[in-house]
């Protein structure tokens, strides 16, 4: 994360206080400074007070609604939200309260006066024990008055099915739910599986049909396609991760019960992840008045909140201890930083595991005594190169070891085939491996390829059509291009052979959709990549000195272009960058 250089944004809770500390605002407040680093600041309208502690609740008091608004016009007319997170709204006359406080800044905002705030809502009207928390006629008050001005709802099971009047047992129940919460006024929805689909009332079916519903922590995020439209690189292409295809977030369930305050933990890191993603939008400039900002915090709209806040949630259950006599709460713990936390994006909710790729390991894990020598080894360098002339020379070039084929001239399938086995008969001549950028179906047929690298567009179109099964079959390793986290999420989830990173600088050999990531970022992307999986960072890595800091900040490979195809000596720039990258 870049380092505070403007004022922190603002982000509005208004929800309930739980004196235990654990859930409500305390927990909410917590999150957003401590996920933000402080680039977040809190601010809070509380809607209930409640004497409880660890082992529940004793009792509830809920303030007039006049000092609720009063609270709001407070806030409002000097800390205006970037974000609001709305918790626990428990009678008819607060939803209607905090519904129209909602309407009317929405209202403000589209005149002109204020941007409008991301709206996170988390319907609390389920306990965790299966309990209603509300009566009918505040639930119906919440969805005609507060759901329209939403730009995201994140019930639990439990409050799902209470607002649809069903239950929710398969996956594809979740699916259409979500489609009919969609269709009560939200712009999005996340319905949350910490509990497991057959979960009842804290019981879990112990049926082989559920193994991967209780093995899983499942959440699935719905996107209408206005919301999911915002930030997507390129509007008509879709990607794995959006929102509006439907996005099936998956973690590993932690076996604990220390799991108080996830939903409201959850709720307001989502919230604060917006609100640090516009932050870095529209503050984040350096002294010059140069933008300078950072790709994926620029890029962190609600997908990406949504796994990152996720990341967090993860990180901070696997951390949670006993307080009191009863289940411990969750601990807010930083900005997600670890591999084990952060989530995939599962092409399907049914399927126990994803197949992987053909595994690799980096040139340092290659030459560690742990080294696999049945694993594949991934050079310090790929050389992304657009003719077959250019292949000639490179395989001839001591120290290459892989070369990827990049080129988007012809569209013509024959001539396609032609290039990639022109370049492969070379590549297998000498030893290296053969990357085809794009054409997988090319690569397949033409043979002997070593591996297929793909952007999110493509790797969206390969994963509709059943390319990355037969991208397999064909025993070919796979490499996915990433830009922010969600695309992250969904590189995870195909398991690939290797993942990139980029533009890491500044670059024009391509139109770039995202602004430059920055150091920073590599760090962050090899911190939450499994360790076996190499990272490969690509954009602006124009000599052995630029490669040098790369590989300082974690990357094991350079993806290079100008930095081997305009240089007057093309071995003595192969050497260099090799032992920069070493």
């Amino acid at each position: 994360m870049s380092q505070a250089t403007t004022a922190p944004s603002i982000v509005y809770t208004i929800a309930g206080s739980d004196s235990g500390g654990g859930a409500g605002i305390q927990a909410d407040l917590k999150a957003i400074h401590t996920i933000s680093g402080g680039t977040c600041h809190g601010c809070s309208a509380i809607t209930c007070l409640t004497a409880q502690n660890s082992c529940g609740v004793t009792n509830i008091h809920s303030p007039p609604v006049d000092f609720l608004r009063e609270q709001l016009s407070a806030l409002e007319g000097d800390l205006h939200p970037c974000a609001v997170k709305v918790g626990m709204l428990g009678t008819k006359d607060l939803a209607e309260e905090v519904g129209g406080w909602l309407r009317k800044v929405k209202e403000e905002a589209s005149s002109g006066n204020n941007n409008a705030p991301m709206v996170v809502f988390d319907p609390v009207m389920i306990s965790t024990s299966g309990h209603k928390l509300v009566d009918d006629t505040a639930k119906s008050a919440m969805i005609e008055k507060v759901f329209p001005y939403a730009d995201l709802v994140t019930p639990n099971k439990f409050e799902a099915e209470e607002l649809l009047g069903r239950k929710l047992v398969t996956p594809e129940d979740v699916e259409v739910g979500a489609r009919e919460i969609l269709a009560m006024g939200p712009k999005s929805v996340l319905i949350k599986g910490g509990h497991s689909l057959r979960e009842e009332q804290g019981k879990e079916s112990a049926s082989d049909e559920d193994s991967v519903s209780v093995g899983y922590a499942q959440d699935y995020l719905l996107m209408s396609t206005e919301m999911a439209e915002e930030g997507k690189p390129v509007k008509e292409q879709p990607r794995l991760c959006d929102g509006s295809r439907g996005v099936w977030l998956r973690s590993e369930r932690h076996d604990t019960i220390h799991t108080h305050g996830t939903g409201c933990t959850l709720s307001s890191s989502i919230a604060a992840a917006w609100a640090m993603g516009q932050r870095e939008r529209e503050n984040v400039a350096t002294a010059s008045g140069e933008d300078e900002k950072v790709g994926a915090l620029s890029s962190m709209y609600l997908a990406d909140a949504c796994c990152i806040a996720k990341a967090y949630v993860n990180a901070g259950i696997a951390e949670g201890v006993q307080l009191g006599k009863g289940p411990g709460p969750v601990v807010h713990t930083g900005f997600p930083s670890s591999y084990k936390n952060f989530p995939t994006i599962a092409l399907s909710a049914n399927s126990a595991s994803t197949p992987s790729f053909i595994p690799m390991q980096s040139y340092h894990s290659a030459n560690s005594p742990s080294s696999s020598s049945t694993t594949a080894t991934l050079g310090r360098i790929l050389p992304i190169v657009d003719t077959v002339e250019w292949i000639e020379q490179l395989v001839s070039t001591p120290g290459i070891t892989d070369v990827q084929l990049r080129f988007k001239d012809t569209s013509d399938y024959a001539t396609i085939l032609d290039r990639i086995k022109r370049a492969q008969t070379l590549c297998k001549s000498k030893g290296v491996h053969l990357w085809i950028n794009d054409h997988w179906k090319a690569a397949i047929e033409a043979g002997d390829c070593f591996g297929i690298h793909l952007g999110q567009e493509d790797l969206a179109r390969c994963a509709d059509v059943g390319g990355l099964d037969l991208i397999r079959s064909a025993g070919l390793a796979f490499g996915v291009s990433t830009h922010s986290y969600s695309e992250l999420a969904a590189a995870l989830g195909v398991r690939p052979s290797y993942i990139s990173l980029g533009p890491v600088f500044a670059t024009s050999s391509k139109d770039v959709k995202f602004d430059p990531q920055g150091l920073e970022t590599v760090r962050s992307w090899r911190s939450l990549i499994p360790p076996d999986i190499p990272l490969v960072a690509i954009g602006g890595i124009g000599n052995a000195d630029v490669a040098r800091i790369v590989r300082e900040a974690g990357a094991e490979c350079a993806a290079v272009i100008g930095a081997v195809t305009k240089v007057d000596n093309v071995n003595k720039a192969v050497e260099d960058l090799n032992n920069a990258m070493s």
